[in-house]
C-alpha cells in the first residue's frame, strides 16, 4: 500500500470536494476513498499472480462500497471517485493522474464484451489521461482514448477516442468544444435530438392551424378568403407559422452543452 498516493488522495478529495471538513472525515465516510484503498490491495496481489483472491479482494470492496474496480485496472494519483455509487472500472482500463468519476460511471469493454474468451488477455477498456472528468451515468466503452483534460458530459455514451481538451456530450457522445473552441465540423446526428425536433415542428404546425381553425368559427366570413393561403404551406413545404417561436430552440441549446 503506498501511503504517499493515500495521502495525495485526502488532500485532493479535501480540496475537491466543498463537503469534506476533515481527514477522518473523508477515511470514514468517502467511498470514493475506500474503494482506492482496496483497490490498491487488491491490485498488489493481482500483479502477483493471485488472480483469484485479488478478486476476491476487490468484490469485497464492490459490496461495502457500491464501486467495482477490477484488480487489473491501472489507477493513476489523485483520482477522485465521487459518491461512486454504481461506478464499474474494468480490467484493461487506465486512468491518469488528477481524474474526477462520478457515481454511475462505467468504464466498459464494449464489443469486445461479446467476443467472451476471446478477447481475454487483451486491451478492452478505455484509456483516460491525466485531469479527465466522467459526468454521472456516462458509459466510455471500448479500447478509446480521451486526452487529457477532457470533460465528459453525465448521460453520454462515447464510443470513440477523443483529443486532448474537448468537451463530449451526446448518445453517441461527439466533441462540442475543443480548446476552448467550438467544433464546426460535421457530426453524428443525434437520433433522439432530432425526433424530439421533428415532433416539436409538428405540434407548432398543428398548434398554428387551430388557431387559424378557431379564427374561422369566429368570423366565417371574414376569414373565408384567408383559409385558402393561412392554411397553404411555405417554401420549405410546411404550413406558415402564426405564433411569435422562441428564436432559440430548446433541443439545440441542450445540444450546444448548456449545464456541462
Amino acid at each position: 500500500m503506498h501511503l504517499p498516493s493515500i495521502n495525495e488522495l485526502i488532500d485532493t478529495i479535501l480540496e475537491k470536494d466543498p463537503a469534506a471538513r476533515s481527514r477522518l472525515e473523508v477515511v470514514l465516510c468517502y467511498p470514493g476513498f475506500q474503494a482506492f484503498v482496496i483497490h490498491q490491495i487488491a491490485n498488489e496481489l493481482w500483479r502477483n499472480e493471485f488472480f483469484t483472491l485479488g478478486r476476491f479482494v476487490s468484490h469485497i470492496g464492490r459490496v461495502l462500497t457500491g464501486i467495482e474496480i477490477h484488480p487489473g485496472a491501472t489507477i493513476g494519483r489523485r483520482v477522485f471517485i465521487d459518491h461512486g455509487m454504481g461506478v464499474v472500472i474494468g480490467e484493461t482500463a487506465m486512468i491518469g493522474d488528477d481524474c474526477v468519476i462520478y457515481q454511475g460511471v462505467t468504464l466498459g469493454a464494449g464489443a469486445a464484451a461479446r467476443m467472451g474468451a476471446l478477447s481475454r488477455g487483451k486491451k478492452r477498456h478505455p484509456t483516460l489521461g491525466k485531469g479527465v472528468i466522467v459526468g454521472s451515468n456516462a458509459e466510455v466503452q471500448g479500447d478509446i482514448e480521451l486526452g487529457d483534460n477532457t470533460r465528459i458530459a453525465s448521460g453520454s455514451i462515447l464510443l470513440k477516442s477523443v483529443p486532448a481538451n474537448s468537451v463530449v456530450v451526446g448518445v453517441p457522445g461527439r466533441v462540442i468544444y475543443q480548446d476552448g473552441h467550438r467544433v464546426d465540423e460535421d457530426v453524428p446526428a443525434d437520433i433522439e435530438a432530432e425526433a424530439i425536433k421533428s415532433l416539436k415542428q409538428s405540434i407548432e404546425n398543428l398548434e398554428d392551424q387551430f388557431d387559424q381553425l378557431q379564427q374561422q368559427i369566429k368570423d366565417p366570413e371574414k376569414n373565408q378568403f384567408k383559409e385558402q393561403s393561412s392554411l397553404s404551406p411555405s417554401s420549405d413545404g410546411q404550413p406558415s407559422t402564426q405564433r411569435t417561436r422562441v428564436n432559440t430552440d430548446p433541443v439545440d441549446v441542450f445540444l450546444n452543452g448548456a449545464g456541462i
